[in-house]
């Protein structure tokens, strides 16, 4: 079993920036793989990043790519999401979620573990 504690989001002007941290515990973190999602009201749950805890080997969705950067600290076992150049469209309730495996993933339906999810609300 793995938990997962999320905290970063809150409100924020457009072009600005947010960290989403999102802390690991239970099974062996380095075995896993970690991704980001997101979801608007009203629409699906969308990949946004995704990195592998050991390599470090990092994978974006094109609407992110450029802006939103994803990290690990393996004392802390936690990883990270920078997002810079915020924009409206990027307003959703965030995840974080972790697979048993090291191959990255953008499908939502490879991870086994979920954070509860945190809102980050970009305003114009």
């Amino acid at each position: 079993q793995v938990q997962l504690v999320e905290s970063g989001g809150g409100l924020v002007q457009a072009g600005g920036s947010l960290r989403l941290s999102c802390a690991a515990s239970g099974r062996t973190v380095s075995a896993l793989a970690m991704g980001w999602f997101r979801q608007a009201p009203g629409k699906e749950r969308e990949f946004v990043a995704t990195i592998n805890w050991s390599s470090g080997i990092t994978l974006y969705a094109d609407s992110v790519k450029g802006r939103f950067t994803t990290s690990r600290d393996n004392a802390k076992n936690t990883g990270y999401l920078q997002m810079n150049s915020l924009q409206p469209e990027d307003t959703a309730v965030y995840y974080c979620a972790a697979r048993p495996r090291n191959s990255l993933s953008r499908w939502s339906s490879d991870y086994d573990y979920w954070g509860q999810g945190t809102q980050v609300t970009v305003s114009s």
